[in-house]
């Protein structure tokens, strides 16, 4: 582990000499705390913009391939070409095929990097990981956007931007659940995990709207905005992240509680709480990928995690473009109505979180919200159209079924395993079973948009819809065996 002088944000070192300077506030601020919830903040903003630069290619596509014939901007004058309205290479009949391509790019460079961030997470400073990885992904958000700019119509080019973000995305989530894990102890977990998770949707729904803005009058501006915000906050990380609570409890601070008459609760502080009790004994080695899939249950949430999350990214990838198709909506009105299933996802994580703290049951409470999930999906595809009220009201359902599952084992679940008993307190696993377990479900998420596009073209949408609600039973079987362990274990 760095030195605490090394690893204190310069933004934080700022504030700490305006506070030593004025001791009155430094009597009425709890630094502790401060630093315990700005952690809770800046984590979630972070990965709201790590979301928010996914999401425009869902919004673009569509007008990347659209019928000219029924766009409402005016045709350029003395113009012939019927495709006038649409972007190269996206023009050709097999444009779903193209558009799965780059999502399968993405995802799966995402996958595959996964597995490896992990690994780097454990070893290097998790503050100047996150800021490198989110300088790096608001990058190839906008080089995207610069297509529309400097007219690029190669494929190549849009794959090799796909893959570079995948990359570069991955820093995130081992980055910020470790922070996380660091900070927030076992005490209800599920619940502040939920609330904070909900940073997913609505980082989506910010994607989708800035995306939204621009896609009609330049679609270019709907990949360089999100990308500006992720840059920013990347920046905003470097300066005042503090990734653990040793980087500023350092033996200087302890002692001027001791000194201030605190020498006990400070002793007891540090040996108890599931927050400083790194500040004991040497530090832990990495534990690696053999001893992190050991860890039990990892296995199985991985697996189920492949399938809860194909069903997510399908949504993801393809929502706006199913509603476009399916009704007589504009493409920003697509959009933005495809934005109530994140804010499902909202209220999802955060039910999900709270009935895994009520009941302990943490594999009970996805396989009930996975069950759910199926009929919720059925509905949606049958009744969606009937009207706008309906619409909503089913994305609404919808979005909170599927996405509570995931927001569970990508959250308090992965910093559980994490943190588990068979590690004997060794909290450098958190970053690797995290990066396993969402490594894994990110393979689903690959998959899942490439079958989508392959079975809409071939088979129609109702097919793909009975494809996600497949993939929720197949993710409810490979939980079995937990499931049954924790209602062996009531009472």
């Amino acid at each position: 582990m760095s030195s605490p002088t090394n690893s204190v944000p310069y933004g934080v070192q700022i504030l700490q000499k305006i506070s030593d300077k004025c001791p009155r506030l430094s009597r009425i601020i709890d630094r502790e705390n401060l630093y315990k919830y700005s952690v809770l903040v800046l984590t979630f903003i972070t990965y709201a913009a790590y979301h928010a630069s996914r999401k425009p290619i869902s919004v673009v596509k569509i007008v990347l391939y659209q019928n000219c014939s029924e766009v409402t901007t005016p045709a350029p004058i003395n113009n012939t070409d019927p495709d006038w309205c649409n972007w190269a290479p996206f023009n050709a009949e097999n444009h779903s095929a193209l558009f799965g391509t780059l999502d399968s790019a993405f995802l799966f460079a995402y996958a595959i990097a996964m597995f490896f961030s992990g690994l780097i997470a454990e070893r290097v400073n998790i503050r100047i990981f996150l800021t490198i990885g989110m300088i790096l992904s608001g990058t190839a958000c906008s080089m995207f956007g610069l297509a529309h700019f400097y007219n690029i119509h190669s494929m190549w080019y849009f794959i090799g931007v796909q893959i570079f973000g995948g990359i570069c995305q991955t820093t995130g989530w081992p980055g910020v659940v470790t922070a996380m894990g660091n900070w927030f102890g076992k005490g209800n977990r599920g619940f502040i995990f939920g609330i904070w998770n909900s940073h997913t949707s609505i980082g989506n729904i910010i994607g989708t709207l800035l995306a939204s803005l621009y896609v009609e009058s330049n679609w270019g501006l709907s990949f360089i905005v999100p990308g500006i915000f992720i840059i920013t906050s990347g920046i905003l990380n470097y300066l005042f992240l503090v990734v653990h609570p040793t980087d500023i409890n350092t033996d200087t601070h302890l002692n001027e509680k001791v000194q201030n008459g605190h020498k006990d609760e400070v002793k007891e502080k540090t040996e108890g709480s599931p927050i400083l009790s790194h500040l004991n004994g040497s530090p832990k080695k990495a534990v690696g990928f053999i001893g992190a899939i050991k860890i039990p249950g990892v296995v199985e949430f991985s697996m189920c995690l492949f399938f809860a999350k194909l069903v997510s990214y399908t949504f993801l990838y393809w929502l706006p473009n199913y509603i476009k198709n399916s009704s007589t909506y504009s493409p920003s009105q697509s959009a933005d109505l495809s934005t109530l299933f994140d804010v499902g996802g909202i209220f999802g994580g955060i039910a999900a979180g709270i009935f895994s703290d009520m009941f302990g049951k943490s594999a009970c409470t996805c396989a009930v919200m996975l069950f759910l999930a199926i009929p919720s999906l059925y509905i949606y595809n049958l009744l969606s159209s009937v009207s706008l009220i309906v619409n909503i009201a089913l994305l609404v359902i919808a979005g909170g079924l599927v996405n509570g599952p995931y927001a569970l084992i990508t959250t308090a679940v992965s910093a559980e395993l994490g943190t588990h008993s068979s590690l004997k307190g060794n909290a450098k696993a958190l970053s690797t079973v995290t990066s396993i377990i969402d490594g894994t479900g990110s393979i689903g998420a690959a998959v899942g948009p490439l079958l989508a596009a392959y079975i809409s073209d071939h088979f129609g949408w109702t097919s793909v819809f009975y494809m996600l609600m497949s993939s929720n039973v197949l993710a409810i079987l490979l939980l079995t065996r937990l499931v049954k362990r924790e209602l062996q274990n009531v009472g």
